[in-house]
């Protein structure tokens, strides 16, 4: 389905805003293809008019529909893009009241900016053991999984924290570490994980402070590694920290403080053991007081200053180093209040006896004397005289500033040195979890080295995370068998080399400050030079001479470059040091003369300006000859980030970013555009845009199949879950590159669920409609059915009240009217006589008189039945109004109670383990086939290890040439360390080089030119070498052709030859079987006259006796059986030429003759004896050359594909080693590098003697390929010229046999014996023997 076809009436979109970045809004009208503009409808109910780009007509972001909104992990959304995963974070924070959010491998963490009871020892035993997505977000979910992936993969684990200041990331490592201290617990009797969260209060005092944006601000990044034993338990902790902020000891901005520890101090100084600290208020010292806000709210300085001192003791620094290390912070602080007074313009002088100046030397144990002349003067020393230089007050006040910063920052390094050692136990370590507090990306108004330092590290992580996620994301692809391309995502490698490689701005900082007259202006020029045409990030601002822009993965950011120089070169008086190693104070000596010592475990101390590392390890391998001191602060800090970035690599990162909801510190208030920011800088939106590059939606097939039930119809459901929902997909997606099926999940292009749930949600809308239409029909018949009932029953007993008032009425009146005549009738009658005249007058005026009281009664009356009809009217339409709203309301509390009921059961059943169970369903059986998969892979895996290590025999004699091969080898290797030994003396030329280059600017110039020359040569070569690797490569594609071709054609010439030889023999056995037939004949012919001979014996016998004659039984018996002979006349004119012939012959020759036959058939027997034994020879003769043929040929072929690869990737290795020459004769072009003693000449000269070397193998190892060609072939032609000698030697054999003189008399006895057998003609005979 197109996307635009998703733009239809009542869909819901976002577009950008002011003040909140983005706000929904609703089409009001279909969109189609051409339209220059969108209809919307705002939320506050105003129209809007959308205008489109012409150029790109890119339409609005689509909102997610309502069921993902709110959801736990960010890649669960179906269309991921910014605005979705604001609006969805917004609503949980603000919502919810969530702080945590899942982003795919990262943890969001929002600052609530209140206290929440989400951390106590319920929670964690809840969490324990759980996997990460069975529970809602949290950092204790992040601390089990990397605890449990340490236990399951024997891999180290990483925790990353980072944000801004303020967003949460000391209150998020801290209860990480809290977890792994509950949950491990400790492995020896020392209670380590209770001093390793000891370690937190102390490091907060000397490292935290106050800033605009945070009470607690971390002014130091920290790498903990928590040591467990093979049991998973706490052993120990090693502690490494990163760019402490020196400057904040000597200088605070407005509503900011010093580190804590001095507050502290000052709260706690009228204890008695703080008297001779001589110390007061803060505000009373220049150091703590610059702020002017030395309290926080909420906190007691005196309180935190006891957590601090039993951090301390717990961590075995008893009182006496706690006195020392206070006396340190104290002396600091007076130092601070120094007053340094202007003698002149070109001089300055501290007033004799200063009190503040005084309390310092008697705290630090130097001399007053010295010290006062040292802060305002400089030791100056040449070649052959020293000179002592006055100090204008300024450059005083700045070198007292920089003792301050340098001491603190050794006591600094003397803490995390004690620290480390008290958590450091005996217990091998097994295994580690570090946990990573630092800094994340940092943009102001005005940005100087420690944001330079601070964003260049983000850069290392920003790479690293990303990496990191791709390949998570491939893994998980590759893991559901699916097909895949690679995911484009953003590097910022080249960021990363414009600050840290040869000639970056680290370098020319580095270069800078090695230059006597070394400035900011002239090191500004030297990178507007250097990288402003050349590298398309690094920028220069307008209106600047002073300042450059470097494109970060964040955003821009602009860094003035004063004050570059001298915060990286973090220079001190030298001569104010002596007089501090010169103290009589024990723990003053030992920070400034053991400086090995003294330093952490990861390094030095490095120096002053602001943020520098303070524990750092020197890189001995880049610079042996350097000492460590006068390594400037960028370089140390570029070595102590490969060596964070090289134990990152080394283990299994997890990452949580805090945010930050607002700058005004209220709880649960959400600034969409800080959230934003800070969203694009900690790289969660780069984890979107990953996610969203490929199959951002995955369902499993259950939950598919649950989900978009109502979508099939009762024929597309199947018994095959899987392919069920194969079916429906592709008749409701069309398009078949939006989705793809792994073994479990079906993943989805972004936007399409939402257009599965539109599907959803019409089809449900139009099954609604329906059952509403129904239910209303039904029920406003009900109604009106209910209301005729009640009409008709009201207006019956209406009718009969009015009829029964009547008759009541009329009764009434007939009455009275009897009553009142007879009444009258009685009066008048009494009265007629007496009142006639005047009761003619009475009565009329009486009459009168009633008649109008009667009208006005039944006036009265009249009006009282309209003012009951109306008042009756009006109380029951109030009736009915107030039933109808009674209902109405009733209704709603149902339905709202039913909606909160099925609300609860819905969230239970999420969280049940039923829920699970269904989820899972069918799990069981898909097991069990996998089981019995495996277990038939196995009897496989029997079968072919039986066949290897019938194969093993073959490769012995294999491996002995191998390894003949592999000595020759380790012959070549020790000739390859004897050279790379050379690498110091060349490292020595190289430096002289940079000397002379630095000292002669002419002469670089003439090396500019003739390394320009240079590099044209050196690419010639270079292009030479390829075309001759290529060449090579092709010779190697032929000789492994030819080798093919060869093998194919001593196959062909071996079959053909074997063809050739048996139809040879098939022709010369055909030949023998004419001869044999040949000689079948004559052998009968033989018997035929040798029966006839003794028939005559037998004649003369009985002829020469007269009376009684009788026949010989052999005869008789010969007779009988040969009477067929008796058919063929030519037999029989034989048979009595024979007779004639052999008349003569006596009985002692016949004798001889059977003899003779019986040694012919013994002679025979022993013939065919011999035969067989010679054929089975022959036979395993023939098997156990094949089996050789066969096993030399798989070890030959065996042998030419290692040589292949063995080829194929000397090549790789020649195509990296041309690619680094390039580059580095590329990225050393401007500054003259490729000149002779240059690092570039120098890899260049190495590459070009490797590739010679490498040159002379391959030629070696090209004839060593023709020469197995040639052996290949001669032993082909000898196994040819074997066989064929086996074939004439059995042809020899069977001519020789057929020569035998008693040959004949064997066939004679051979057809004897067939002849009894068979009484077939003597064709057949023929044909039988």
């Amino acid at each position: 389905m197109a996307a635009s076809e998703l733009y239809t009436k009542a869909a819901r979109v976002w577009i950008p805003d002011a003040e909140d970045v983005w706000k929904s809004a609703e089409l009001i009208k279909d969109y189609k293809n051409g339209d220059a503009s969108l209809q919307l409808l705002l939320e506050d109910g105003t129209n809007l008019e959308l205008k489109l780009d012409p150029k790109t007509n890119n339409l609005p972001y689509l909102r997610n529909p309502d069921i993902l909104v709110g959801e736990n992990d960010l890649t669960a959304l179906s269309y991921l893009h910014e605005p979705a995963v604001l609006h969805n974070l917004k609503v949980r924070f603000t919502d919810s009241k969530l702080i945590y959010t899942y982003c795919g491998i990262v943890l969001v963490a929002i600052n609530p900016y209140e206290s929440l009871p989400i951390y106590g020892s319920d929670i964690i035993n809840a969490y324990s053991g759980q996997n990460m997505g069975d529970m809602d977000p949290h950092i204790f979910a992040v601390a089990e999984e990397a605890y449990k992936q340490m236990a399951r993969d024997e891999r180290n684990q990483s925790i990353i924290v980072s944000g801004e200041s303020g967003a949460g990331k000391t209150v998020s490592a801290k209860y990480a570490m809290r977890y792994f201290a509950t949950v491990s617990g400790s492995a020896s009797d020392a209670n380590i994980e209770e001093k390793v969260l000891a370690s937190n209060p102390i490091m907060e005092a000397i490292g935290n402070a106050k800033t605009t944006r945070n009470d607690n601000s971390s002014r130091f990044g920290k790498y903990i590694e928590i040591g467990f034993d093979s049991r998973y338990r706490i052993i120990g902790a090693n502690m490494r920290t990163y760019l402490l902020e020196k400057s904040r000891v000597v200088f605070q901005a407005d509503e900011e403080r010093n580190y804590h520890i001095f507050y502290q101090l000052c709260a706690a100084a009228h204890l008695p053991e703080f008297k001779n600290l001589r110390l007061s208020s803060a505000n009373d010292f220049l150091y703590t007081r610059q702020g002017r806000s030395p309290v926080i709210d909420g906190v007691d300085d005196a309180k935190e200053l006891c957590t601090t001192r039993h951090a301390f003791t717990l961590l075995g620094i008893n009182e006496s180093s706690q006195v020392g290390l206070f006396q340190v912070l104290a002396a600091i602080l007076h130092l601070g209040n120094v007053e340094i007074k202007e003698r002149d313009s070109d001089s300055s002088l501290i007033p004799p006896n200063n009190r503040h100046l005084t309390a310092f030397c008697e705290l630090v144990g130097v001399a007053y004397q010295d010290m006062s002349q040292w802060l305002c003067h400089r030791k100056l020393k040449t070649a052959t005289e020293t000179y002592i230089k006055p100090l204008p007050r300024l450059q005083a006040t700045n070198a007292r500033d920089a003792l301050s910063k340098h001491v603190y920052a050794k006591l600094f390094n003397w803490i995390v040195e004690h620290v480390n050692k008290a958590l450091v136990t005996n217990v091998k370590q097994h295994s580690f979890i570090g946990v990573l507090d630092i800094y994340g990306f940092e943009t102001f108004e005005i940005n100087s080295f420690e944001q330079f330092c601070i964003n260049y590290a983000n850069e290392k992580l920003q790479q690293q995370f990303n990496m990191h996620v791709f390949k998570l994301e491939q893994e998980e692809y590759m893991r559901e068998q699916i097909p895949w391309t690679l995911i484009d995502f953003y590097d910022n490698q080249p960021c990363i080399n414009l600050i840290e490689a040869k000639m970056g701005v680290l370098d020319l900082l580095d270069e800078e400050c090695r230059m006597p007259k070394g400035s900011d202006d002239s090191w500004a020029q030297k990178l507007y030079n250097t990288h402003l045409k050349t590298c398309s990030l690094f920028e220069k601002p307008r209106m600047s001479n002073r300042a450059f822009i470097i494109q970060h993965f964040a955003d821009k950011v602009e860094y003035q470059c004063d004050g570059f120089l001298e915060k990286n070169k973090d220079t001190v008086n030298e001569e104010q040091i002596n007089v501090m190693k010169a103290s009589k104070f024990d723990l003053l000596v030992q920070l400034f003369h053991d400086e090995e010592k003294v330093t952490s475990p990861t390094g030095p101390v490095p120096g002053t300006g602001g943020r520098t590392r303070l524990s750092i390890k020197p890189d001995k391998s880049r610079d042996s000859s350097c000492k460590e001191h006068k390594k400037t602060v960028g370089c140390q800090f570029r070595n102590s980030l490969q060596m964070l970035m090289g134990t990152l690599n080394a283990t299994t990162p997890h990452y949580v970013r805090c945010i930050k909801p607002n700058d005004f510190k209220l709880a649960f208030s959400f600034d969409p555009k800080r959230a934003v920011q800070q969203l694009r800088a900690c790289g969660v939106l780069e984890t979107i845009r990953i996610s969203a590059a490929g199959f951002p939606s995955r369902w499993t097939y259950q939950e598919f199949f649950s989900r978009y039930r109502v979508l099939m119809k009762q024929k597309d459901v199947l018994p095959d879950m899987k392919l069920t929902c194969k079916n429906v997909l592709e008749k409701l997606v069309e398009d078949q590159d939006k989705y793809q099926f792994g073994k479990t999940k079906i993943f989805f292009r972004a936007g399409q669920v939402a257009y599965l749930e539109k599907l959803r949600a019409d089809k449900l809308r139009v099954a609604c409609i329906r059952i509403q239409k129904t239910i209303r029909c039904w029920l406003a018949r009900k109604k009106f059915l209910r209301k005729r009932g009640a009409a008709i029953t009201i207006q019956r007993f209406t009718r009969g009240y009015q009829a029964r008032c009547l008759a009541k009425f009329m009764r009434r009146t007939q009455a009275a009217t009897i009553i009142q005549k007879y009444q009258r009738m009685c009066v008048e009658k009494k009265r007629y006589q007496q009142k006639q005249a005047a009761a003619l007058a009475m009565q009329t005026i009486l009459r009168a008189y009633q008649a109008r009281q009667l009208y006005q009664t039944l006036l009265r009356e009249h009006k009282a039945v309209l003012i009951q009809k109306h008042i009756r009217g009006w109380l029951a339409r109030c009736w009915y109004k107030r039933c109808l709203e009674a209902i109405v309301y009733l209704q709603c509390c149902i339905r709202r109670m039913r909606a909160k009921r099925e609300l609860k059961k819905l969230k239970i059943e999420a969280r049940s383990v039923e829920h699970f169970k269904k989820l899972n369903k069918g799990m069981e059986n898909k097991i069990m086939q996998l089981q019995r998969k495996i277990d038939e892979q196995n009897k496989d895996h029997r079968l072919i290890s039986e066949k290897l290590v019938g194969l093993e025999s073959s490769y012995a004699t294999e491996t002995e040439r191998m390894r003949a091969e592999l000595s020759r080898l380790r012959g070549v290797e020790e000739d390859a360390r004897s050279r790379a030994n050379q690498v110091s003396s060349l490292l020595e030329e190289l430096e002289k080089l940079k000397k002379e280059l630095s000292v002669t600017q002419q002469e670089k110039k003439s090396i500019e030119d003739w390394a320009h020359t240079y590099r044209n040569q050196m690419e010639k070569v270079l292009s030479e070498l390829k075309d001759e690797n290529g060449s090579l490569k092709k010779e190697k594609d032929d000789l492994n052709r030819r080798i093919q071709e060869q093998s194919q054609q001593m196959t062909e010439k071996m079959a053909r030859a074997i063809a050739q030889e048996t139809h040879q023999l098939e022709t010369e056995l055909n030949e023998e079987r004419s001869r044999y037939q040949n000689l079948l004949s004559d052998h009968l012919h033989l018997e035929e006259k040798y029966d006839d001979l003794k028939e005559e014996m037998a004649r003369s016998s009985n002829m020469s006796k007269p009376g009684h004659r009788r026949t010989d039984s052999t005869h008789s018996s010969n007779e009988s059986e040969y009477t067929y002979n008796s058919e063929y006349a030519e037999l029989e004119e034989g048979s009595r030429a024979g007779e004639d012939m052999t008349r003569g012959i006596d009985t002692s020759l016949t004798l001889k003759l059977q003899k003779r036959v019986t040694e012919l058939e013994q002679e025979k027997q022993s013939l065919r004896n011999e035969l067989e034994n010679k054929e089975e020879q022959f036979q395993r003769a023939r098997a156990r050359d094949d089996a050789e043929f066969r096993k030399a040929r798989g070890a030959e072929l065996e042998y030419e594909s290692l040589k292949r690869q063995e080829l194929e990737s000397e090549n790789k290795k020649l195509r990296h080693d041309l690619s680094e020459m390039r580059r580095s004769l590329l990225a050393d072009a401007a500054t003259g590098a490729g000149a002779p003693g240059s690092p570039a000449y120098k890899v260049l000269l190495d590459q070009l003697n490797a590739s010679c070397e490498e040159l002379e193998v391959r030629k070696e190892e090209v004839l060593i390929l023709r020469s197995q060609l040639v052996s290949q072939k001669e032993a082909m032609h000898h196994k040819v010229r074997m066989v064929l000698h086996l074939l004439t030697f059995q042809g020899d054999v069977i001519n020789l046999i057929c020569a035998q003189p008693a040959f004949v008399l064997l066939t004679q006895q051979f057809v004897a014996k067939l002849h009894q057998k068979q009484t077939g003609s003597r064709n057949g005979l023929k044909c039988e023997a």
